[in-house]
């Protein structure tokens, strides 16, 4: 039961879920040994009967959300959950496929599981995947850390503010500086140096998806590459790549620049699905202010803002709750690390 890859700690337990749900539902019991904590088990697929455990504190949870989830997962007619934790989720909450905001929050560590539990949310176990769904959820909740909590309150507010400022600069960055460059007279005279001194050989926009595709195919090509090359392959490629594309003429050193910070910047999350989310929003960004300038920067930021209010999620309540609707107490806790 190793620390997961992806949600890791500074301090904190360094335990993990596996792909036994038996197991997985001792690691939580071993943090909540209160007897009000249910552990329920459902079934789900023809062929495979693949064993699904709903967790949550009986005084607590949502009556009404659990029941709604119970006759869901009860209704479910398929052959398999082929996917394991993904298919059941495409199952609970089927939506509109152009949203690609995460509905679901998935956390492969016990101790981000057991806070959701005592939170009186309910956990979701599938067999065969070492990781749960908590529900419900909103974008506030998916872009919490367990380092929030492993930290003293302050140092616990900065990185869960830091976070949400380099999430929405990852977003806005390239699309607003290509906006610039269709308006130079717009840029103070303070900040002339931003702008592109070389030849522009490719438009800007151009230089902006190639990079976006290229940083997607050197990540593809590091997944598939065997643990002992990754690294100094990966080093390579970025150095080679980076060095003699700006020499070359094809790219500009500041588009680069930029680019570079954005790819930086994704990590920043350790939600997987919401870096994906916002990289589909700044390419149709990019795209619109390409088209249409500053009109349609604005109206891309617009399109952002709707496909967050429209994100459905399986409690009902608002994606971007509580901030809209508005409820201050809750919003000061999910923005500010309180003491416990």
């Amino acid at each position: 039961m190793e620390e997961p890859c992806k949600d890791r700690t500074l301090r904190g337990s360094r335990d993990g879920f596996v792909e036994t749900v038996v197991f997985n539902t001792a690691l939580i019991r071993r943090r909540i040994r209160s007897p009000k904590l249910c552990m329920e088990m459902l079934t789900a697929g023809q062929s495979t009967l693949t064993d699904i455990v709903l967790c949550y504190m009986e005084d607590r949870v949502d009556q009404i959300c659990l029941k709604r989830l119970k006759k869901r997962i009860d209704e479910i007619s398929v052959d398999s959950l082929t996917m394991n934790q993904e298919s059941l989720a495409e199952l609970l909450l089927p939506g509109r496929w152009f949203n690609p905001f995460p509905r679901f929050h998935l956390t492969e560590r016990p101790d981000t599981a057991a806070a959701s539990v005592l939170e009186g949310n309910i956990v979701i176990l599938v067999d065969n995947s070492p990781s749960a769904i908590l529900l419900p959820t909103t974008l506030f909740a998916i872009t919490e850390e367990a380092n929030d909590y492993y930290f003293p309150p302050i140092t616990g507010t900065y990185l869960r503010l830091s976070r949400f400022l380099i999430m929405v600069i990852s977003l806005v960055l390239t699309p607003f500086f290509l906006l610039l460059m269709q308006n130079p007279g717009w840029i103070p005279e303070s900040f002339q140096f931003i702008r592109i001194q070389d030849t522009v050989n490719i438009p800007l926009i151009w230089q902006f998806l190639l990079l976006e595709l290229a940083v997607d195919g050197l990540r593809l090509a590091a997944i598939h590459t065997p643990d002992m090359l990754s690294t100094p392959l990966s080093v390579i490629a970025g150095l080679v790549f980076g060095e003699f594309a700006v020499n070359s003429g094809w790219f500009n050193s500041e588009v680069m620049l930029y680019r570079a910070f954005v790819t930086i910047a994704n990590y920043s999350q350790s939600n997987a699905e919401l870096n994906y989310a916002v990289k589909f929003m700044r390419i149709l960004l990019l795209l619109l202010t390409c088209w249409f300038g500053s009109t349609g920067f604005i109206a891309g930021l617009a399109i952002t803002f709707v496909s967050l209010l429209g994100c459905r999620t399986f409690s009902g309540k608002g994606y971007l709750y509580p901030l809209i609707p508005f409820h201050w107490k809750t919003l000061r806790r999910q923005l500010f690390r309180m003491k416990l």
